[in-house]
């Protein structure tokens, strides 16, 4: 019996033993794991903290240039200028001739108008009531109509019958007349040299 007890209590122990490796082998792993995890935390909230960093530093770019263009809006529609669609467009006072009204705009870092669109053409034909020049001419070919950029002319808000030459004179500008109730038929060639 006392074999048996001594048998038992050796089997006892190696059982503990090994119980013992085991639990010992679990905390390790389990320790293991913890560590990769915390590791993976730390690598992933570094991560999403630069990329909120850099998203702040892009954002306050924007910002900054955002209150910049606003101010500057805000002092151009101070002195006179009108804003439509991501341009600024400004009417100048008195009567000039076609290349002295695109000299004035030069002078003020802008050209004659180019109309890119029929929403472009009736805020324009509500901004002013009056004649005056846009920056298409045929003065480089007679018959093609080009914008001052040098782009071809896409769309023409003629008036009925234009462009054409009347009595053979040289009409290598146009000028919008708003006066009309249309702003679709509201382009009339003229002479440069008519103000």
């Amino acid at each position: 019996m006392i074999n048996d007890s001594r048998a038992a209590a050796v089997c006892l122990e190696l059982l503990c033993v090994l119980l013992l490796a085991r639990i010992i082998g679990l905390c390790l792993y389990y320790n293991g794991v913890l560590d990769s995890y915390e590791k993976n935390c730390k690598t992933n909230s570094t991560a999403e903290r630069d990329q909120l960093q850099s998203s702040n530093i892009a954002m306050t770019k924007e910002r900054d240039h955002l209150q910049t263009k606003l101010s500057m809006l805000k002092q151009q529609s101070e002195l006179g200028w009108r804003y439509f669609s991501g341009s600024l467009y400004h009417i100048s006072k008195g009567t000039k001739l076609w290349t002295e009204s695109r000299q004035d705009c030069l002078s003020r870092g802008a050209d004659l108008v180019i109309i890119n669109s029929r929403e472009e053409q009736v805020f324009i034909h509500e901004l002013i009531y009056k004649v005056f020049w846009i920056g298409l001419t045929d003065r480089d070919e007679e018959g093609i109509w080009k914008c001052v950029d040098g782009t071809p002319l896409t769309t023409g808000y003629w008036m009925r019958g234009e462009p054409h030459s009347y009595q053979g004179k040289d009409e290598d500008c146009v000028e919008r007349w708003t006066s009309f109730s249309n702003p679709e038929d509201s382009c009339n060639v003229s002479p440069c040299s008519v103000p």
